[in-house]
C-alpha cells in the first residue's frame, strides 16, 4: 500500500446529503466531493456521512467486481462467457496467466475505504467533544461498526493477496510516511480478531424497525459475529469459529421468533422451522423457488446477515458488477458463465456435483438459453420458480435486470454460509487418532452435528415428492465428512465469491494444493495441465501485488509465484 497523492488520499471527501433520515439517504450516497477539512468533523452528522460514504465505495462496480473475482472467478464454478475475449484481463484469470499487469489484482478501492475508516477513527472522537448530541454510547457504535468495516476489507485482502500492508494511523496529508511494507497473513488475522473482539460488545445489535434496511445494510453484531466465525475458521481455531456461528444461529432463531409472535402465526416455533434452524421454506403449494426469490430476488431476507443493498429504484445506484458480469436483459448469458461440468450436470444419470435431479438449486442458479448455452441466474433475475412435478423438474426465472439498472443485493454473509463454516469447524475438530471410547463417541457427536447442518440445508432444496436424507454411511469418515461440507457449500453459495476463499482455506489446512488443483481441473480439459502445473505452489493460490504498487512501494516484496521466474518459494507444500 502507498498512500501517496494516488487515489487513497481521502481529500476529506464525504457525502453532501443531509442527515440519515431514511434508508434511501444511506443507500443512495452521491459521488463525494472535497470540502475543507476546518468546516468538517463537528457534529454526529458528518461522521454519518462519511460512514455512508464507506458504504457506498464497497457498492460500486470496482469493489464488487473484485470480490467476485478474488473469490469467484479462478474457481471451478465460473468460466470465460459472452465476449469475454473482449476483456483480456478476465480472460487471462480463467487461463490462470494472471501477471501483476492484470487490472484485478489493483486494490484501491478497498484501502481507499481502509484509509476511510482510519481518519473516522481518528476524528470521531473530537466530534464527540464538540456535539454533545453526540454521545459516548453513540461513539462507541461508531467505532465499532467503521473497525468492522475496515477489519473486512483487511480480511478480503490477505484471503486474496496472503501479506498485505497493514496500518491503523490515518493518511491525512503528503508528509507522513506511506510506502507501508506487507504484514505477514497470521500476524494480519490475529490483529483483525483481536480488534472485533474489542469492539463486538459496542456495536449496534438491532436498528429500530422503521430503518428496515439498516439491519442487514450495516454492520450489526450479527454481522461482527459472522465474521469472526469465519476469521476463526482461518486461524484454524474451530471451537470459537462454532462459538460464533452459534451466536448468529441463536439470534437468529430469536428473530424468528418474535416474528411469529409479531404476526400472531398460527402455530409455534418448533413448527415454523427446519430441523430446528429458522430458514426460509424455498417450497410454495407445488413449487420452488420461495426461498431463491426471497434471498436473491426481492433480497434484505430474514436469513441475510449483512448484505450490500441496491435499493428497486433507477434513480439509485444499480448493481454494474452482477450486470456486467453476470449479465442483464440485454446481455445474458454475462461475460462470465457456469463451468461447463455444472451446467451439465442433470443430464448425467446420476449428478455428480448435485445432490440428485431434484436439488432445486441447479434450476435457480443456472439458467439454459438456446438449448446448450447456460448463464448465471443467481443475482440477475428477479425471482425463480421450479417445478418439480414428473421425472423431469423444470425452472424458469422472472425478469433480468435492465442493462443500466441492476438492484440485486451482494450478500456478504448470510444463514446458512455461517451454518456451512460450523459445520466445517466441527468436522475439524474430529480427532482421528484419539481411539479412546471417549474419542470416538466424541468423534462421531461431531461427525453427526456436522451432518445435521448439511443435510437440513440440502433438504431445503430437495423438490422430490418422497424426500430422503443424505446416506451419512456415505460420509462417516472425517475426510469424507469434509469433502461433503465443502460440496454442499459450492451448491449452496454458488456464485456469491465464496468458493476460491474455501478451496485455499482447505489447501492452508492441507499444507498443500491437491484438493483445490483436482477441483479446479474440472473446468475442462483445454487448460487443465497449465493449471495443473501453476497451482501445485502454495503461493501462486494467492495473487500478484499490482505493478504500480510495487514501483511506488520500494518495502513491497512480489509473490515468488509471479516474479519473473523467480522460483524460491516461500511457502512450500507438503504432500
Amino acid at each position: 500500500m502507498i498512500l501517496n497523492k494516488r487515489i487513497y488520499k481521502l481529500g476529506w471527501m464525504v457525502a453532501l446529503a443531509a442527515t440519515l433520515t431514511s434508508c434511501s439517504d444511506f443507500l443512495n450516497v452521491e459521488p463525494l466531493n472535497e470540502i475543507v477539512l476546518e468546516k468538517f468533523w463537528n457534529e454526529e452528522s458528518d461522521v454519518e456521512n462519511v460512514i455512508s460514504g464507506c458504504y457506498s465505495t464497497l457498492q460500486s462496480q470496482a469493489c464488487i467486481e473484485r470480490m467476485m473475482a478474488w473469490g469467484e472467478f479462478r474457481s471451478d464454478n465460473i468460466v470465460g462467457g459472452t465476449n469475454v475475449q473482449n476483456n483480456q484481463d478476465l480472460a487471462n484469470i480463467f487461463k490462470e496467466n494472471i501477471n501483476a499487469s492484470n487490472s484485478f489484482t489493483s486494490w484501491d478501492k478497498m484501502y481507499y475505504v481502509i484509509n476511510t475508516c482510519n481518519t473516522i477513527l481518528h476524528y470521531a472522537p473530537t466530534v464527540a467533544q464538540k456535539d454533545p448530541n453526540y454521545t459516548e454510547s453513540e461513539l462507541n457504535a461508531t467505532r465499532a461498526e467503521v473497525s468492522a468495516l475496515r477489519d473486512l476489507c483487511y480480511f478480503y485482502l490477505i484471503r486474496t493477496f496472503r501479506d498485505v500492508p497493514y496500518t491503523t494511523t490515518p493518511y491525512l496529508d503528503n508528509t507522513q510516511q506511506s510506502a507501508v511494507p506487507a504484514t505477514p497473513f497470521d500476524m494480519v488475522l490475529d490483529s483483525l480478531i483481536f480488534d472485533l473482539g474489542s469492539v463486538r460488545p459496542y456495536v449496534v445489535k438491532n436498528y429500530p424497525t422503521n430503518k428496515v434496511y439498516y439491519q442487514h445494510g450495516r454492520i450489526t453484531q450479527d454481522a461482527i459475529n459472522a465474521i469472526l466465525c469465519d476469521m476463526y475458521l482461518w486461524k484454524q481455531n474451530y471451537q470459537m469459529a462454532v462459538q460464533y456461528a452459534d451466536l448468529v444461529i441463536q439470534a437468529k432463531t430469536e428473530e424468528r421468533k418474535k416474528e411469529i409472535e409479531k404476526n400472531s402465526s398460527t402455530g409455534n416455533l418448533e413448527e415454523q422451522l427446519l430441523n430446528g434452524y429458522p430458514l426460509i421454506s424455498d417450497q410454495s403449494g407445488n413449487r420452488y423457488g420461495n426461498a431463491f426469490t426471497a434471498i436473491f430476488g426481492n433480497g434484505n431476507s430474514s436469513e441475510s446477515i449483512f448484505e450490500l443493498m441496491f435499493m428497486n429504484d433507477n434513480n439509485m445506484l444499480s448493481d454494474g458488477a452482477v450486470s456486467y458480469y453476470y449479465g442483464n436483459a440485454t446481455t445474458f448469458p454475462g461475460i462470465v458463465k457456469p463451468a461447463e461440468f455444472i451446467s451439465t450436470d442433470m443430464t448425467l444419470d446420476v449428478p455428480q456435483l448435485f445432490s440428485s435431479k431434484f436439488d432445486t438449486r441447479y434450476y435457480e442458479n443456472i439458467e439454459s438459453f438456446g438449448g446448450n448455452t447456460f448463464g448465471i441466474a443467481k443475482y440477475s433475475t428477479t425471482s425463480g420458480s421450479v417445478t418439480t412435478s414428473g421425472v423431469s423438474p423444470s425452472g424458469s426465472h422472472g425478469n433480468f435486470y435492465p442493462s443500466e439498472y441492476c438492484h440485486a443485493n451482494w450478500i456478504i454473509y448470510r444463514l446458512t454460509d455461517v451454518m456451512l463454516m460450523k459445520a466445517e469447524a466441527l468436522v475439524e475438530m474430529v480427532d482421528e487418532k484419539d481411539s479412546t471410547s471417549a474419542g470416538i463417541a466424541t468423534r462421531d457427536t461431531l461427525l453427526h452435528q456436522a451432518y445435521d447442518i448439511v443435510n437440513t440445508i440440502n433438504l431445503r432444496s430437495n423438490g422430490a415428492t418422497n424426500k430422503e436424507n443424505i446416506d451419512y454411511n456415505l460420509y462417516s469418515s472425517k475426510t469424507q465428512m469434509a469433502n461433503l461440507v465443502l460440496q454442499e457449500r459450492q451448491r449452496e453459495l454458488m456464485f456469491e465469491g465464496k468458493r476460491w476463499y474455501d478451496l485455499v482455506r482447505r489447501s492452508r489446512r492441507d499444507g498443500n494444493t491437491n484438493y483445490l488443483i483436482s477441483r479446479v481441473t474440472q473446468k475442462g480439459s483445454e487448460n487443465a495441465s497449465v493449471l495443473q502445473s501453476k497451482l501445485t505452489r502454495m503461493d501462486a493460490i494467492y495473487w500478484p501485488y499490482n505493478k504500480e504498487e510495487i514501483q511506488v512501494n520500494s518495502n513491497l516484496v512480489q509473490n515468488p509465484a509471479f516474479d519473473n521466474g523467480n522460483n524460491n518459494s516461500y511457502e512450500g507444500t507438503s504432500k
